[in-house]
């Protein structure tokens, strides 16, 4: 079965709220998220304004995805099953958010993240070329930052 990347649909989100609570090393249960004020409505109404733009990766089923809020320039949520990790599935996501978010204007994208750095998360993104701000997020995660190099936004982002 052929991996496919695709726009996210409102029709998505049950899933993806279904997967993020099965994520290895930063699961955020169906409860949890609506304690945050994440619902499948609240989620499903801005993919569908186009507020929180998405991108899934699917082989059968979602093995994973990026989320992107195109206000701010912030990569709000990547997550994959376990048994999508190390495969370039999540640097292939993280990508089109990222064009994604270029296309709309921002030269700067930022995200949080574990400032654990036994954690996954600490080194994937940093390979990609986001460093620290020195910042902590309301969740005392780091605040990492991505600077495209040039006007063209031309620099690691793929534009597929």
């Amino acid at each position: 079965m052929t991996l496919n990347f695709r726009p996210a649909l409102a029709s998505d989100i049950a899933e993806c709220i279904q997967l993020r609570g099965l994520t290895r090393e930063n699961a955020v249960s169906a409860e949890r998220l609506a304690e945050l004020g994440v619902t499948q409505a609240s989620w499903a109404a801005q993919v569908s304004d186009g507020s929180l733009p998405g991108w899934i990766a699917e082989q059968g089923q979602i093995l994973g995805y990026c989320f992107a809020d195109v206000q701010s320039g912030e990569i709000v949520v990547l997550a994959l099953l376990p048994q999508a990790e190390g495969k370039g599935i999540g640097q292939q996501l993280i990508q089109r958010a990222m064009h994604a978010l270029r296309q709309h204007g921002h030269q700067r994208l930022f995200l949080a993240c574990s400032r654990n750095p036994a954690v996954r998360s600490y080194g994937f993104y940093r390979h990609l070329g986001w460093r620290s701000t020195g910042q902590l997020s309301g969740q005392y995660d780091e605040v990492l930052e991505y600077l495209f190099s040039d006007e063209a936004g031309t620099s690691q982002v793929p534009a597929n």
